[in-house]
């Protein structure tokens, strides 16, 4: 099956979102709450493209929408950056202290408008990222709480939660980098909490907490070296490596 992307005609499967198949094709489509371990939302909105069918034109989000035929798609047309740039302005508002949204405001002519009650010191964009995040994980250490203009991520009742494991899992997919997360000296602070750290077995560097280590090790069925990633990455290389030499 054949989609047109901006003239560009991609080859799809049936039932591919539109982003994925951008992606694939290098084409460029904006996000902030889609990451590609975790299956779409479209809780920002960032993505949206208008889908052209049988001459008429709608404006839908890629991260979301499956294609079950041959379509068109226009992803940077000017009605798409209008609307970008209401989504921009909401989410500035929300979060200025945010330097990913400083720069898509920059890049889309958005200034905040005075009419807008702004928190300097905000930068989460509440879009929930750092949650499902933690949920894949098994965990749900924090959640949405409160609602309305005090909506905001946190653990339960505010407090250090027993159920986390400092994984930093929520921080790694955080668009806006509104999580902190602190190393040092061998301890890990995130969420009220602080976490003893290991050492990499090779090459001697701290790289995840002792609770993080032990919760893998559980969950998996083989024996789990205590390796930060680049050192799984080089061990994996050298194993090719040798396996080839051999032939």
């Amino acid at each position: 099956m054949i989609v047109t992307i901006d003239g560009i005609k991609c080859n799809a499967e049936k039932g591919e979102y539109i982003l994925d198949i951008a992606r694939r094709n290098n084409i460029f489509i904006p996000t902030l709450c889609h990451s590609s371990a975790l299956p779409g939302q479209g809780n920002c909105r960032l993505c949206i493209v208008e889908v052209i069918e049988g001459g008429r034109s709608r404006v839908v989000t890629a991260c979301l929408y499956p294609v079950t035929h041959e379509i068109e798609v226009i992803t940077n047309s000017e009605r798409i950056r209008d609307m970008r740039r209401t989504i921009i302005m909401f989410l500035y508002v929300r979060a200025p202290k945010s330097y990913r949204m400083k720069r898509l405001g920059e890049e889309y002519g958005v200034h905040p408008e005075q009419r807008f009650e702004i928190d300097e010191d905000e930068d989460c964009i509440l879009c929930g990222l750092c949650v499902r995040a933690c949920e894949a994980m098994g965990l749900s250490a924090i959640s949405m709480v409160n609602r309305g203009t005090s909506k905001k991520v946190s653990t339960p009742f505010d407090e250090p939660s027993d159920t986390c494991i400092g994984c930093a899992s929520c921080a790694s997919v955080c668009p806006t980098d509104a999580i902190k997360v602190e190393d040092r000296d061998g301890i890990r602070r995130i969420w009220g909490r602080e976490f003893k750290m290991l050492k990499c077995s090779k090459c001697g560097s701290y790289f995840t907490t002792e609770e993080h280590f032990e919760y893998v090790k559980n969950k998996s069925d083989s024996v789990v070296e205590v390796l930060c990633e680049r050192c799984k990455r080089d061990a994996i290389a050298e194993e090719i490596a040798n396996v080839y030499s051999g032939i």
